[in-house]
């Protein structure tokens, strides 16, 4: 039958507040700031964020989507491959 609503039950796992990779991207964000000589406020105004959500970032508090990854690449002058090479 094509189209046939079909029920899938999943089962949710839980979900930590931040993953070990959210932490792993944030301390890299970080060291590669300090590398290239620049404040989290310089970031921020490049990216038109707050310093406090530069530190989130950092922290692993926030998750870093793809898009803001490619804002931080380009505001970091760094290759992204920095980012993925884990």
């Amino acid at each position: 039958m094509i189209g046939g609503s079909k029920t899938i039950k999943t089962e949710k796992l839980p979900r930590k507040s931040n993953s070990e990779l959210d932490s792993y991207i944030g301390t890299l964000l970080r060291m590669l700031r300090l590398m290239v000589g620049m404040s989290q406020e310089a970031l921020g105004e490049k990216l038109s964020l707050t310093f406090q959500q530069i530190q989130k970032y950092e922290k692993g508090t926030n998750r870093v989507s793809a898009s803001r990854l490619y804002e931080l690449v380009q505001a970091l002058d760094v290759p992204a491959q920095l980012f993925l090479a884990a």
